[in-house]
């Protein structure tokens, strides 16, 4: 192995590369690239394993990683580059009761609605502004359909630095407010994501800015696997039978496998956790694509817009790991994404957006079909705050009319 702190490894042809050698894509493997398939040439973040793990026995060497931000397993130089908003360390909550009825089965919900701008991509963003602050980076651009964008424009505000974010035009009203609230330069694009992640690698290549594309930039799964750190930790030192993860370009889920990964390399744990992708149906093309030698893409069409993709840009990594691992993967509808939304809301008091809602719907739909073993431990990871897009949910509302101030009108409406 090339000897520095990390390195980098095409996840396709295996070439490894020092730091500095390349910042985003495989060169190789890039050149084959089409914009109809889903990219080739997505970088893994190496550690030197084997030196890292001389630093004491698993418990120690855990103690010894959690106690410095996890530093060692970070493609940064200092922890004190991080900015200093709290990002991650996320509520862990158990569920022991649903519809009215015991479990016989241990449910926890990593609620990551509760990072600095609401939603998971903290934690990629998190990173990626942590490297460009040591490395003299003043600009970061984004496509986003509004969570990723609203994240990196609020980490910027923090440490000072500009982000331009690449929406597309239909992108939730709540999610372009915070955008523009943080103060970064939104551009609108005509088109879905995919256009707007296109575009914004067109600028990277021509006007030199810093990109935070997921995938794309190898350093956004690098702060999205810091989930798996907490979560092993908040389940006092123990893996997971499952975890339940929404599922559209394939990072997030990358992300947990990756942590995961690392702490198997480091032998700190024994076995990885069965993680399940969750899709929607109107946006499958990761799950429908993952046994077949050939991609076919499908348009997408969903209410869950952030798990809406046409082209997963990390297809690829996302289906070694599921193959690796003996993953699982299932689709939902929208109707039961927004019925998982309600129940979540009127059970545990978290609102959580469409897309956060669906791996709360895949584990229901585990629940139906009886696939849930007695006395596991399941992790539903939420990913996004339900303020962010309230258009969804406006369906399954009904806000009453105004009664006249008297308390006679009151006992009528309540029925008392």
């Amino acid at each position: 192995m090339i000897q520095d702190k990390f390195i980098y490894k095409c996840t396709d042809c295996g070439k490894e590369y020092k730091k500095d050698e390349v910042k985003y894509l495989c060169p190789v493997c890039e050149a084959t690239n089409t914009t109809d398939k889903p990219p080739k040439g997505v970088l893994k973040v190496i550690y030197d394993y084997v030196n890292l793990s001389s630093f004491g026995d698993a418990e120690i060497l855990f103690e010894r990683l959690k106690g410095s931000n996890y530093i060692d397993l970070l493609p940064l130089k200092d922890d004190k580059s991080l900015p200093k908003l709290r990002v991650g360390e996320t509520p862990f909550y158990k569920q022991t009761k649903l519809r009215g009825k015991e479990l016989n089965f241990n449910v926890f919900f990593k609620d990551d609605s509760q990072n600095p701008t609401f939603s998971f991509k903290d934690r990629a963003s998190y990173i990626v502004s942590a490297y460009a602050k040591e490395n003299g980076i003043e600009t970061i651009v984004a496509a986003s359909t509004g969570n990723a964008g609203s994240s990196l424009a609020g980490v910027c505000a923090s440490q000072n630095q500009k982000a331009i974010i690449l929406v597309p035009e239909k992108a939730p009203l709540a999610k372009l407010t915070q955008i523009i609230m943080y103060g970064a330069k939104i551009i609108p694009v005509k088109g879905t994501y995919d256009d707007a992640f296109d575009l914004s690698v067109k600028a990277t290549e021509k006007i030199g800015w810093y990109n935070r594309n997921t995938a794309y930039n190898p350093l956004t799964i690098e702060g999205k696997k810091t989930v798996s750190f907490e979560i092993f930790e908040q389940l006092n030192n123990t893996v997971p039978d499952r975890i339940f993860v929404p599922v559209g370009d394939g990072v997030i889920i990358s992300g947990v496998y990756k942590g995961f990964e690392d702490l198997l390399k480091l032998k700190i744990i024994e076995k990885m956790p069965v993680i399940v992708a969750v899709q929607s149906e109107g946006s499958d093309n990761l799950s429908r694509n993952i046994n077949s030698e050939t991609f076919e893409l499908k348009e997408s069409n969903t209410i869950a817009d952030s798990i809406s993709v046409d082209i997963p840009r990390n297809f690829y990594m996302a289906k070694q790991f599921i193959k690796k691992f003996d993953g699982e993967f299932i689709t939902v509808s929208d109707n039961e994404i927004i019925n998982a939304s309600v129940l979540l809301s009127k059970e545990t008091g978290l609102f959580a957006e469409p897309a956060a809602a669906t791996s709360f719907a895949g584990i229901l739909n585990y629940m139906n079909d009886n696939k849930i073993d007695t006395a596991s431990n399941n992790v539903v990871l939420l990913t996004g705050s339900g303020l962010k897009d309230l258009k969804s949910v406006q369906s399954v509302i009904s806000i009453p009319d105004a009664i006249d101030a008297e308390i006679d009108n009151l006992r009528d409406l309540l029925n008392l």
